[in-house]
Parts: C-alpha cells; structure tokens; sequence
C-alpha cells in the first residue's frame, strides 16, 4: 500500500512531487516549431492522405509493386495523377456501408469508453492546472472483451460478416480520412470558442496540426486517450481478421503468415487495453496537445497504414495465385521473433509507467491477460533530480533509455518479413517508425536536457544507449 501521508509508497520510493516549478510552466507553455514549422505540417496535412490513397492504389490493382508514371514528363505526371484520382473514385469513394462500418465502430467505442465501468486513475499533475490531476475511467478490458464476443457472434449469424472489412477497405479508409479531418476541424474549433487553447504559436496551420486543447473531454471521456487507445488498434486488429476471414472462405484455410499478423495485431492492441491505466502518465497524455498530427493518425493513419502486411498476404493470394509461406524453421523463428519482441515492448512499457504510477501514488495492478513477469519492479534503482523527478535506472531502463522502442521496432520489422521480399508495403510500418521514433527520442531528450541539467548528464553516463547495447 502507498503511504501518502509519509510520502513513501511500498516500495520505498518518494512519491511524485505535486508542486510544479517555474521551469515546469515554462517548459509545458515553450513553443518550438517542429516537422518543418507551418509549411512542413501544411505538407504532411496535405501528403500524408495523398499517400495513403496511393499505397491503397499499388495494393489493390498492382499487388503491392510501386507505380511511377511512364515518363517524368508534364504529360507522365499528370497521366499517372489521373489514373490514381480514377481509381480512387472507382474503389474508394465512400459508401452508405462504408460509413456505417467505419462511423458505427467510433461511435460505439465512445459509448463503451462512457459507459462501461472500469477503475478510475489519476495522471500526472499538470502545470496547465496548477498542478491538478485529472481522472481517467479505464474500461478497456471490457470493452476489448465485449468487443470481442460481439463481433463472433455478428460474424457467425451473419448480421454482419467480418469480411465485409477488407471487401469495403478503400472506401472504410476514405471515411476514416474524411473523419479525421473533422474531428480534427471539430476538436481545434472548440478549444478557440471556449478558450481553452493551450501553448499556441499564433500560426493557424501550425496550431491546428499540433492542436490547441491540452485535454479535451466531453463528460468524463478524455477525447485523446480514447482516440489513442479505442479505435486506431482495434481497427488495425479486425482488419487482420478481416483478411484471414476473406481467405478462408476464398481458399478453406488460413496461412501461417496471416495467423502471424492476426497474433501480432491483437498481442499490440490487446496491450493497450490490459495496460490502459498506465497512459494517463505517458507522454502523449501529460505533454502532447490533441490536434490533427494525434487525432488524424488514431482515426486514419495507424489503421489504414500499418496493415499493409496482411492484405498484401490475402492480394497476392487471391490476386496473383501466390500464396506466401515459408519454411518451417524460418515460420517459428518469426514468431518467436514476434513473442520475444512483444515480452520486452510490453514489459519495458509496464515499467516505466508503473514507477510513475508510484511516484503518482496511483499505482494499481489488475487482472488481465497476459500480465508478464518483471512487469513491475521492486525496489528500483533511480537518479533523483533537483528538480524533484525520479530517472528510473532499473530494469530495461538501465540498460537502454528506450527500451520500449527498441522492441517496437523489432515488432514492426517482424510485420514484413513475415510477408518476405516481394514488396516495399509491408516494411512501410518499420521505416515510418525508424523516423518517428528516432525524432520523438531526440525530443524527449531535448527536452530533459532542459529539465534536469546536470542530473541529466549524470543519468546518460549511467545509462549511455539509447536503442541497442554498445551500438546506439
């Protein structure tokens, strides 16, 4: 149990500090311009779509191969434009029974996250609020089960056939789009009329990108943990089961490739909901604002991005008459991969955020499956700062800053060599994540620097790697 009135919890370690310093307000109310400023975010706004409609092009009608124009001529441009426009208007343009998959998924995780009963934690204090906290009800775990045996039993008596997934994913992935893009619109233009904008640039385009509310919420719903936690990666999830579904019925059975990304996808998205009260300390929660760079990537991005494994597995099958396998030695060495890679992400996560939780003092531990050994640390080693902050140096932590990143790029590499070497799409999760990850690291850290000063450097020299022993 947690003493706070000592300010000791159970394992010995001082609890959070609640009083926030001049230098915390100054560093949650900096504005850095970040992605290339105004015109970068306007690009990545605008691209990002644009990019995703033609991956979807090169995997429905090319099988997974890169299409460039004929010639990079006016003429080549422009035909190669057109035919990319036309076939999305062909086979992405939104329907009644698209917008009913993709709208009736989000509006019914919303009214799970609303209604379901779940323990209610605290985040962080939050120098916007004086060092307030904010409550947090976690009910994944219900909803991800409800979830769950609801969609068997619409599957199996036909009211709504799974496969219907990956029959309308051109047309689901447009309302998504179109979705986040109003919510976004929707989120922004609310925090401006009721004034509760947050670390603004003054810049419109850079302030609607990076957002302008901190917390957002309607009733006791945090908008932005929901968006994180109850559509990107369930979406992502049915997706895959969607195409081992499609490929059954096509074929009557289900190869170990499509059975890897279905394992893959659920161990990812059933983590984030076993582990939902760890998030209200993550970084995204405590610092990050709610605009369209983390609304548009929960609703549309992630989803319709990183399942590009499974249905290039289901196209090339279906398509091409090529169905992907492997080797026996070479199958288990990937899923053993896979397993060993999720053990570390899922584990290193739970660290972190549970000495937080303690320092916190709302540390908590649930039933849920799979609760990993070393999951939570005792009696943790740690660098504490003037500043008042606890650098954990124990567990994954002391042997790597980013342990978690670390695994999840193990993961995301995984996802594409389980699909082998006949397309780029599939490892386009693994080379998105290098970058993100690399620029969020160099943030943190940026950030810490600034933060902690000289316990910062004492902290780097204790633990000098960022991703691997002795390379990085």
């Amino acid at each position: 149990m947690t003493n706070l009135k000592s300010g000791i919890n159970s394992n010995g370690v001082p609890l959070f500090k609640n009083k926030i310093t001049e230098l915390d307000k100054k560093l949650d109310n900096e504005v850095v311009y970040e992605f290339g400023g105004p015109l970068g975010t306007l690009g990545m706004m605008l691209g990002f779509p644009c990019l995703m409609y033609y991956f979807w092009v090169c995997l429905e009608y090319y099988q997974g191969s890169l299409i460039t124009p004929s010639s990079f001529t006016k003429e080549g441009i422009i035909e190669f434009v057109a035919n990319i426009v036309s076939k999305v208007k062909m086979g992405a343009a939104p329907t009644p029974i698209a917008i009913k998959i993709y709208m009736g998924f989000v509006l019914y995780s919303f009214l799970c996250a609303y209604l379901l009963p779940g323990p209610v934690v605290e985040g962080l204090p939050l120098p916007s609020l004086k060092g307030g906290k904010l409550k947090y009800v976690c009910n994944g775990l219900a909803f991800w089960y409800l979830t769950m045996a609801l969609s068997a039993v619409l599957h199996v008596t036909g009211i709504f056939r799974l496969t219907a997934i990956i029959e309308n994913f051109g047309s689901i992935m447009t309302v998504a789009i179109i979705w986040g893009f109003t919510m976004s619109t929707l989120v922004f233009l609310s925090a401006v009329i009721t004034g509760k904008q947050h670390r603004m640039s003054g810049n419109v385009i850079y302030d609607f990108f990076m957002g302008a509310p901190l917390n957002p919420r309607i009733g006791h719903v945090d908008l932005k943990m929901w968006a994180e936690t109850r559509v990107p990666w369930p979406v992502l999830f049915y997706i895959s089961v969607s195409c081992a579904l499609k490929q059954y019925e096509a074929t009557g059975s289900v190869t170990a490739p499509v059975a890897f990304m279905v394992l893959a996808h659920w161990l990812y998205c059933n983590s984030c909901q076993k582990g939902e009260e760890c998030i209200p300390t993550s970084w995204d929660i405590f610092y990050e604002k709610d605009g369209f760079m983390l609304i548009f990537w929960n609703m549309a991005g992630v989803p319709f991005t990183y399942c590009y494994a499974p249905i290039y597995l289901l196209k090339s099958e279906l398509t091409k008459g090529v169905r992907i396998q492997h080797s026996l030695p070479v199958t288990i060495a990937l899923f053993i991969t896979l397993l060993f890679a999720y053990y570390f992400f899922d584990t290193g996560n739970a660290q972190k955020n549970r000495f937080r939780m303690e320092q916190n003092g709302s540390f908590m531990t649930r039933k849920a499956f799979p609760q990993l050994p070393w999951s939570h640390i005792k009696n943790p080693t740690y660098i504490k700062t003037e500043h008042g902050n606890l650098l954990l140096t124990s567990g994954w932590w002391g042997i790597v800053r980013k342990p978690h990143y670390t695994a999840d790029l193990v993961q995301s590499l995984s996802w594409g060599l389980i699909t082998g070497f006949g397309s780029y799409l599939p490892y386009f999760y693994f080379t998105f994540f290098v970058i993100v990850l690399t620029h969020r690291a160099s943030r943190d850290m940026e950030r810490c620097a600034k933060k902690y000063g000289k316990d910062w450097e004492r902290y780097c020299e204790r633990v000098p790697y960022i991703l691997v022993p002795y390379v990085f």
